[in-house]
């Protein structure tokens, strides 16, 4: 069985072929890719977490993925989705890369 840090080293691999992807870490000192110097994708406590548009989230809450709490603060931009979700992992991380780059976002 893969480990949730070997997935994520999965999805790194290929979301670090994309131009101007860094890694680095995320909230704190879990693996993260980041574009733009934005992070968009990141491993914390053994679950994926992306940053989508508000909406997005909504509708990944809806279907059982869970939202991002910081303390007491739900960010409303970020989902996170445990390994038995491993199979969303990649694609919900290109989105997110796709999201946070900055020309996508108008920045």
């Amino acid at each position: 069985m893969t480990t949730p840090e070997r997935a994520f080293a999965e999805v790194e691999e290929v979301l670090l072929r994309e131009p101007g992807t860094t890694s680095g870490t995320g909230f704190g000192s879990g693996p993260g890719v980041k574009v733009g110097g934005k992070i968009a994708a990141m491993l914390v406590g053994g679950r994926l977490v992306v940053k989508l548009p508000a909406a997005r989230c909504r509708e990944l809450i809806e279907s059982g993925a869970e939202p991002l709490r910081m303390g007491r603060r739900t960010m409303r931009e970020w989902v996170t989705l445990g390994p038995d979700r491993r199979d969303e992992w990649l694609p919900l991380a290109r989105e997110a890369l796709a999201f946070v780059r900055p020309d996508a976002r108008g920045s």
